[in-house]
């Protein structure tokens, strides 16, 4: 531990970062509704059933990692008596929701990260009598009183530092669920206890570039000079050198965009043997590719879209399908994207001799939605289009995500029918499958 003291937030204007983060979400949310299973060793697994993404202490214990195939590790399961559940995105959805409106009491300045990751702004003056520490832990006994979902909390005077932060809360339970870096003292501890690859924003090929050098941990870094950086990283690597000397540079909402998007699904049973059915998921696709593209503020220019057969089965034909097209401007429109898609799927349609395993939709050639350059010739009326959309995103925010969706999707999400054996119920999102209690 880093032997913090409950030092008082002396100066109101100065700037404070919290940063919180659900422990084991996934699994937390099913525990929430299974306080039986707190011991017991638990796993969830991907889309339909493929391997295990999240897993308890306990299930670690047995050798368990993720990334587990899971008909290949599920005889030990059983022999284990490990509880598994299929991936129940409405549940994590809804419980992150409550997460985070709580959160949201605390600070008028919310950045949701991820789905189970959020900054708080603690800068405002309304944090009187109490130290920063104290408010931290406040803050993390009302969300799991308020939800049942454990978190662990860092505070530093930037995001970086507080992510560091977080993580030496998860670690230690000492820290009773927050770790505030506030003294010069704690940061270079904390820099030194931190290995380089654990830092927010540091890649595996920076990590191998300083390793080079002789560069370890986020304190060595610290100790380059600012011109080596300039000179030997990107601006990115820049802004995390001086968060990590305590000056606060970065902003969610400035993070690099993602270049390349892609959404894709393995099909349950044989697959999918006809142009309908692969239009349908490939439709699917889109959707989610258009909901990532709109929620990072970009566009994209690229289309490509896959499908192939299970390379397993040598007693069936096989076949690749993958068809790309280059769009004159960046979009984020769900209709023009999909009318894109279907086009490329249906030009290159072979056969429904082939059943298709797999299939997926990537877009590249990414840009921020401001920086979009328009076409004089452009037959489309752009501003109508994102009106449009704008439509569609406020119809799904407010009435359910998939409430307005293209025809071609068909009446029902695609996500409904894969394999999900062990999904556990929608306890939060649907009268029918609350729990009920007998007296």
């Amino acid at each position: 531990m880093l032997g913090l003291s409950n030092s008082k937030l002396s100066n109101s204007q100065m700037c404070w970062f919290g940063l919180v983060d659900c422990n084991n979400f996934y699994l937390s949310c099913e525990r929430v509704f299974r306080p039986d299973l707190r011991s017991t060793p638990v796993v969830v697994l991907s889309n339909n059933d493929g391997c295990i993404i999240a897993l308890s202490p306990e299930a670690k214990k047995l050798g368990l990692k993720r990334g587990d195939v899971f008909f290949k590790v599920r005889p030990m399961l059983e022999r284990n008596g490990v509880a598994v559940f299929s991936s129940n995105y409405t549940l994590y959805g809804d419980m992150s929701r409550r997460v985070m409106w709580l959160l949201g009491t605390f600070t008028p300045e919310l950045e949701v990260y991820s789905i189970d990751e959020a900054f708080l702004n603690l800068s405002e003056s309304f944090i009187k009598d109490v130290t920063l520490k104290q408010y931290g832990e406040n803050i993390v006994r009302t969300v799991i009183k308020g939800t049942g979902i454990p978190v662990s909390m860092g505070i530093a005077p930037t995001r970086t530092l507080a992510k560091i932060g977080s993580k030496f809360a998860k670690k230690y339970i000492g820290y009773h669920g927050c770790c505030c870096i506030d003294t010069e003292a704690k940061r270079q501890t904390a820099l030194r206890l931190t290995s380089i690859e654990d830092v927010w924003g540091v890649g595996r090929k920076i990590v191998t570039k300083l390793a080079a050098r002789g560069i370890h941990t986020a304190w060595d870094f610290t100790q380059m000079t600012a011109d080596e950086v300039k000179r030997n990283f990107t601006i990115t690597g820049l802004r995390t050198w001086r968060e990590l000397r305590g000056e606060p540079c970065i902003s969610v909402a400035e993070l690099p965009i993602n270049k390349t998007i892609c959404t894709s699904r393995s099909f349950p049973g044989s697959g999918i043997n006809t142009l309908e059915g692969l239009e349908e998921a490939i439709a699917a696709f889109v959707d989610e590719v258009v909901r990532k593209l709109r929620k990072q503020k970009a566009a994209a220019s690229t289309v490509t879209i896959f499908a192939f057969t299970s390379p397993h089965r040598i007693d069936q034909p096989s076949d690749f399908l993958q068809a790309t097209a280059h769009l004159p401007i960046a979009t984020s429109s769900l209709p023009e994207l999909t009318a894109t898609a279907m086009q490329l799927l249906r030009e290159s349609w072979r056969s429904s001799q082939f059943q298709y395993k797999k299939a997926g939709v990537v877009v590249s050639d990414i840009c921020p939605a401001t920086a979009i350059e328009p076409h004089l010739f452009d037959p489309i009326d752009r501003f109508r289009q994102e009106a449009l959309q704008k439509a569609i995103d406020a119809v799904n925010a407010k009435q359910g995500r998939g409430t307005v969706h293209t025809a071609v999707q068909g009446g029902h999400h695609f996500s409904e029918r894969l394999k999900a054996d062990y999904k556990s119920p929608a306890y939060t999102t649907d009268l029918s499958q609350i729990i009920r209690v007998k007296s």
